[in-house]
C-alpha cells in the first residue's frame, strides 16, 4: 500500500511540474503583434535575443510603450514610436497596456468620448499614460493618476493588435 501512494505521490508531482514548464511556454502564444511597456526606469536593448549580444539602445522610461513583434525564448524583438526596433529581456515588459502622447502641439484630454466634451487638461507630446481599449477613435488614459480621454490618433499603443486581451 505504501508503494502505491509513493507512485501516486510521484505521478502528481511530475504532473505539478510538467504544469509548472508548460506555464511560461503558454504565455509565448500569445498572437503576434501585441503592446507590452517598459516596466522599469532604465531597459537595454540589444542587437540580438541574448545578454551576450550588445546593448543598441537604453530607455529611460517606465511604461514606454513598445509593439512585440517577435519572440525567442525569454526575449521579445519590439518597435518603438521612432520605428527602433530590437531585443528586449521579457522580464524588463509589462503586459499592461500604455500609450504615449504623439504629433505636434498639446493633446486635448476630455471628461469623455467626444470631441465636444470639455476639455479637462492638456497633455504634450512625450507624456506616457495607462490606457484601457480604445474604441471609436477615443482611448481611456490614466496619466499620473488623472483619467480623461485622448483622441486614439494623438497616442502611440492605441492601434489593436491582434495579440492585445
Amino acid at each position: 500500500m505504501q508503494g502505491f501512494r509513493r507512485l501516486v505521490a510521484c505521478v502528481l508531482a511530475l504532473v505539478l511540474a510538467a504544469g509548472a514548464i508548460g506555464l511560461p511556454l503558454a504565455a509565448q502564444d500569445r498572437a503576434l503583434p501585441y503592446w507590452a511597456a517598459l516596466r522599469y526606469e532604465k531597459v537595454n536593448m540589444r542587437v540580438g535575443p541574448s545578454e551576450e549580444y550588445p546593448i543598441v539602445w537604453v530607455y529611460a522610461r517606465k511604461g514606454l510603450p513598445v509593439k512585440v513583434v517577435r519572440v525567442r525564448e525569454g526575449w521579445r524583438l519590439v518597435e518603438d514610436h521612432e520605428g527602433t526596433q530590437g531585443w528586449i529581456s521579457a522580464s524588463q515588459l509589462d503586459p499592461a497596456r500604455g500609450g504615449m502622447v504623439i504629433g505636434n502641439g498639446l493633446a486635448e484630454v476630455r471628461a469623455a468620448a467626444d470631441p465636444a466634451s470639455a476639455i479637462k487638461w492638456r497633455a504634450e507630446p512625450g507624456v506616457i499614460a495607462s490606457m484601457k481599449k480604445c474604441k471609436a477613435g477615443w482611448c481611456e488614459v490614466d496619466i499620473a493618476g488623472r483619467k480623461g480621454f485622448v483622441a486614439a490618433e494623438r497616442l502611440w499603443g492605441s492601434q489593436d493588435l491582434p495579440g492585445d486581451e
